[in-house]
């Protein structure tokens, strides 16, 4: 698979610009400059246009045109996302495609419980739209201020409600999308069942914008929990976590909607760096964790579960100390500093990052390993891992030491990552739980997957784009 090396032609340019409108064609670098960083910045790129399309048909119309003169194009949505998926290479010759403008809410069936939105629309303004109705899209990342569903749909996204409800996969009936060559598949089915061959949607969730351009899609929506309880709790150890997940999903089956993992290091950081943070307890504990109850009926049941289930945490010596929350707004709270947790470790110089899954079951023992093998190798280090407990999905993020070198630090982002994912492979994980391959990863694929599973994609990847031009670089 090949694609153009050079920058595209000024009359190139001009006859993208003409599908958009010219002040939907970027191509003056103070224009561009905001498509070209990703949150982490690690990856700097270059593009002489972005293109902003406002309907499915321009979509496709560039996609055409893009396939004909062979020029890439590099699929973005909110920019969020932390494995350097959503940016070009350095040549300037990849076409952005931004769909930020497609940000229409087609349809709301309360009665069949889906939404169907435009790629552009932000997590956040969907959830907004599904409480006005009593309904629930329980996709919900930290992001979900500024992240766009079609990116959430590209990357598979998780969050912190995957216990629950699932990825995002598991959360989308139907899709609408346009192939390489400017087709358009219209698959916007709003079926829970339909046995009629493959499911096709599920080709492109996850694929990264590497089969083509996710433009719409239909959402599953539930039913608004009535009443939600959400504690805090100190532990001595992530075994004690462990255990009391147990105990929680025993008592609350489906109820139970989250299950958090933090350690010390991580509150630390979120209250020295994060405006209006408060300790949630009296005093220090090595690891905490934020429980969520969500329930279809009333209040009182739910706090009385919840008091429940700490009462036997404390009998059975599980928990050190627990806070519940008495409003809404102390809820929000708890959320925000494990929300927060992320985007503060930036404040405490370099953090070398790992977004890994293992059986829950032996989350404990991938702690202790990992923190014993990446502080014997980089002395002074303080890993902070955090995440979804109970879906298995931990950030095992490393801060660098205290007044260390960042520059240093980081150039062992790659000694530290083969020590982590060692681990993780040999408990049967992960090295991607939830971010995606972009171009961080891609070169860890061939470790994790056989032979087999990169022959299929890479079939996949020749039938759907045969002249490599959606995305090149990322994922394979």
């Amino acid at each position: 698979m090949t694609n153009s090396p050079a920058r595209p032609s000024a009359e190139l340019i001009a006859r993208f610009a003409a599908i958009v409108g010219e002040k939907n064609a970027l191509t003056a670098e103070a224009d561009t400059a905001s498509y070209l960083v990703e949150p982490r910045e690690l990856y700097p790129g270059k593009t002489a246009l972005v293109l902003r399309p406002g309907c499915t048909q321009e979509v496709s119309e560039i996609l055409k045109l893009a396939n004909a003169e062979g020029v890439a194009v590099v699929p973005q949505g909110g920019n969020t996302g932390l494995v350097g998926g959503q940016i070009p290479d350095v040549s300037g010759a990849q076409v952005i495609v931004s769909l930020s403008r497609m940000n229409r809410i087609r349809e709301i069936d309360e009665t069949g419980n889906t939404m169907t939105v435009e790629a552009g629309v932000v997590l956040e303004t969907i959830h907004q739209e599904a409480e006005k109705i009593g309904r629930l899209f329980p996709l919900t990342l930290g992001a979900q201020g500024s992240c766009e569903i079609g990116g959430n749909l590209s990357t598979n996204a998780g969050g912190t409600a995957v216990l629950a409800y699932g990825n995002t996969r598991e959360l989308i009936l139907g899709v609408e999308v346009v192939l390489p060559d400017g087709r358009v598949w219209e698959g916007l089915r709003k079926l829970r069942k339909d046995n009629t061959g493959y499911d096709l949607k599920q080709l492109f969730i996850g694929a990264e914008g590497t089969l083509g351009i996710v433009t719409a899609a239909v959402l599953k929506l539930f039913p608004a929990p009535k009443a939600q309880e959400v504690a805090f709790a100190g532990l001595s150890d992530p075994e004690g976590a462990l255990k009391l997940f147990n105990m929680a999903r025993a008592r609350a089956g489906s109820m139970l909607t989250g299950f958090e993992l933090m350690p010390r290091l991580g509150i630390e950081f979120t209250l020295k760096h994060l405006d209006g943070a408060r300790d949630p307890l009296m005093a220090p504990h090595p690891w905490y964790v934020l429980m969520e109850l969500s329930s279809g009926s009333d209040a009182e049941a739910a706090r009385a579960l919840m008091e429940l289930i700490f009462e036997d945490a404390f009998e059975h010596g599980l928990v050190d100390d627990a806070a519940l929350a008495e409003s809404f707004a102390h809820r929000e709270a708890f959320w925000r500093l494990r929300h927060g947790m992320s985007d503060v470790q930036k404040m405490e110089g370099g953090s070398i990052k790992h977004d890994v899954s293992v059986p829950v079951a032996r989350i404990p023992e991938f702690l202790e390993r990992a923190t014993r093998a990446v502080e014997d190798a980089i002395p002074g280090c303080r890993p902070c891992p955090f995440g979804h407990m109970g879906d298995g999905n931990i950030h095992y993020n490393i801060s660098q030491p205290v007044d260390g070198d960042k520059e240093a630090f980081l150039a062992r982002w790659d000694e530290a990552n083969a020590i982590v994912h060692e681990i993780v492979a040999e408990l049967g994980g992960s090295i991607s739980a939830e971010h995606g391959i972009g171009i961080q990863k891609r070169h860890l694929l061939p470790k994790v997957k056989s032979d087999v599973e990169l022959d299929m994609m890479r079939a996949l990847k020749a039938t759907f784009d045969p002249n490599g031009i959606m995305n090149p670089g990322k994922m394979l």
